[in-house]
């Protein structure tokens, strides 16, 4: 089995943490002025998406986790399950409203995902890092209103909630950067 050391930590990485699989969120090493560095370490569990942190000594091992992550694309969700295919198989799986978990609100059909699994289940889904979604509900924009600057709240046709410009009406298409749910810009005919 594949172990990985302290020093090769980073984001993202699949290591095996109390027998479960978990992915690392942020990596921090701090070299104290007295006595052995160490790495703080922010991570969460893939199986129940608990986000924990723990303390390895500089130059300790881990586990990797043996997970596989396949780029597929999003069918639909019949509320208990999402759906998910292969688009080269065919195969078709289902993910549970715990693999999903935030990403549920950045799904949209066709759109293709990255499904981490282990053990054949799906633990995890991940996003584009950009979708381009339709505004299904927003207040009309005042004509040279520019006093607060921030923008207006936006529901999107997938139920998320972005902040947006003043001059973005239902009905538009934006971009959104689903790694910080922030408004890019308007999406391209």
């Amino acid at each position: 089995m594949a172990t990985y050391s302290t020093n090769e930590f980073k984001g993202g990485l699949k290591i095996m943490l109390d027998n479960d699989p978990c992915s690392i969120i942020e990596n921090e090493f701090v070299k104290p002025g007295k006595g052995q560095a160490f790495n703080r370490v922010k991570i969460r569990n893939l199986k129940t998406g608990r986000v924990i942190e723990r303390t390895f000594k500089s130059g300790e091992t881990v586990e990797a986790a043996d997970v596989m992550e396949t780029d597929m694309q999003y069918l639909y969700s019949d509320g208990e399950f999402w759906h998910f295919m292969d688009p080269d198989s065919y195969e078709q799986i289902a993910a549970g409203e715990a693999a999903v978990a935030e990403a549920k609100k950045w799904l949209k059909e066709q759109d293709s995902c990255l499904v981490t699994l282990w053990d054949g289940v799906p633990i995890s889904i991940t996003p584009p890092n950009f979708v381009e979604l339709e505004v299904t509900e927003t207040d009309p924009g005042v004509r040279g209103d520019t006093s607060g600057g921030g923008g207006k709240p936006a529901t999107l046709q997938t139920g998320a909630v972005v902040r947006v410009p003043l001059f973005i009406d239902v009905g538009e298409i934006v971009k959104v950067d689903t790694r910080t749910g922030e408004y890019v810009g308007r999406a391209r005919d």
